[in-house]
């Protein structure tokens, strides 16, 4: 029998991870996602929760256009205006899309 290491994100329990960077990479970007959503609400309030939610997450995978443009390079967000639309659900929807996510096993009793 083989033992399989995952890691999962502390902010998403549902996704497992095979490498650690990578759980960190969506744990951070979910952070990213949550602080962004709250600054939103608050700078908007007429926003729904889902939508401040759909907002921050998609401002978070495009954190590294989000910067450019930031750092007097409007012009990056060309990038995202050209790019085909990818809509946010929620979470587990938008992720799901980039690699599925594997079932935890259950832990045998020891004998």
């Amino acid at each position: 029998m083989a033992v399989e290491v995952v890691y999962r994100s502390s902010r998403d329990l549902e996704r497992l991870f095979m490498d650690k960077a990578e759980a960190d990479r969506h744990d951070k970007m979910l952070e990213l996602a949550e602080y962004l959503a709250d600054v939103l609400q608050k700078a908007v309030p007429s926003l729904t929760e889902q939508q401040v939610e759909e907002a921050g997450i998609y401002m978070a995978k495009n954190r590294d256009v989000f910067a450019r443009a930031f750092k007097s390079q409007p012009d990056a967000l060309s990038e995202l205006l050209n790019a085909p639309a990818e809509p946010v659900e929620n979470v587990e929807a938008a992720d799901s899309a980039e690699a599925p996510a594997k079932p935890a096993k259950a832990a045998k009793a020891p004998k």
